[in-house]
């Protein structure tokens, strides 16, 4: 695997969550800095050694609400 993406959603107690793609992985952070951090740890501990993904790729949802 070259690549694994994690869809992240900006939670509602503030902070973020970080949800892969395809395999069981999730975390979460109170700022990007911890995130990236975190979701670099999780997925080094996720898979065994040299089978790791190369690339994270991040993928930010953002609901924005407007008044009609």
């Amino acid at each position: 695997m070259e690549e694994i993406i994690f869809v992240v959603n900006e939670a509602p107690e503030g902070g973020f969550t970080a949800r892969a793609l395809g395999e069981p992985i999730f975390t979460e952070a109170d700022d990007l800095p911890t995130l990236h951090e975190r979701v670099r740890d999780a997925v080094r501990c996720h898979f065994e050694e040299g089978r790791a993904p190369r690339l994270v790729r991040l993928h930010f949802v953002r609901d924005d609400v407007i008044a009609v």
